[in-house]
């Protein structure tokens, strides 16, 4: 009897949507795996959340996995969507079956550091002077790539950060600097697979090596040359990872 396969669910990044997962959502459902994308509370055409936090957002995708049927799930989270998936394994951790978690981090530096006020100002202040989202897609995407890159990737990050709303992308770069899960790492009881890039300046993999150092028999694959982009910047790589993971685990 040939055993059903765990539904996926992949958690966009900052800058992404569910259209970010393009060369992901075919090649897994082709497998036999459910494969969903979802779009952030304020992305896409998924209504807005107030207040706009993480016990917002995280009880917004457990409606989504409910909606889905209620079985547990493989959360797949990059960058953002990776912080989104640790907070939702904590507030809601009879939904995940199992954690993915790429390009990423335990935790964003505090509110008040010169870091934060530096990637606010970086990622918000454009808007101020007036810049619109492509213009800020243009000159911020070709920064994240890797050394060995995919050239439709880098098109297609290009692409759906230009169509975001910019008051949601405020929204969620404040959100991000709310995360903080590090004490938490020691006590996630399910598959845990962390995928980092040699060339990711916004989660080094020495801190992602870390991190899953910190997770009970988490798993840890580095892609050579891949940069914060991941699942974009090197999808067959990726994927490969990915469908590993799921296949050791028997998920």
């Amino acid at each position: 009897m040939i055993q059903p396969r765990s539904p996926l669910l992949f958690l966009h990044g900052v800058g992404g949507g569910h259209h970010a997962w393009e060369r992901q959502l075919p090649y897994f459902a082709r497998l036999g795996y459910p494969s969903h994308a979802w779009d952030q509370p304020g992305y896409g055409e998924s209504p807005i959340v107030e207040p706009y936090d993480l016990e917002q957002v995280s009880a917004a995708l457990k409606r989504l996995v409910d909606a889905l049927g209620g079985e547990p799930v493989v959360l797949v989270g990059h960058s953002m969507g990776g912080l989104v998936a640790q907070e939702t394994y904590v507030r809601h951790p009879g939904i995940v079956k199992a954690l993915v978690l790429s390009f990423t981090s335990p935790a964003f530096a505090g509110g008040d550091s010169d870091f934060t006020k530096q990637f606010i100002a970086a990622r918000i202040g454009p808007l101020d002077q007036g810049q619109g989202m492509p213009d800020i897609a243009r000159r911020l995407m070709p920064t994240m790539k890797g050394s060995v890159s995919d050239p439709e990737g880098l098109a297609l990050a290009e692409r759906i950060m230009s169509g975001l709303a910019p008051d949601t992308y405020r929204k969620a770069v404040q959100l991000l600097t709310t995360f903080d899960r590090r004490k938490e790492l020691g006590a996630i009881r399910v598959p845990t697979l962390l995928v980092a890039g040699g060339d990711d300046r916004t989660a080094p993999p020495k801190v992602m090596e870390k991190m899953a150092q910190k997770i009970p028999g988490a798993e840890y694959v580095l892609l050579e040359g891949c940069g914060h982009l991941g699942p974009m910047d090197q999808p067959d790589q990726f994927n490969a990872a990915l469908l590993g993971f799921l296949k050791r685990h028997r998920l």
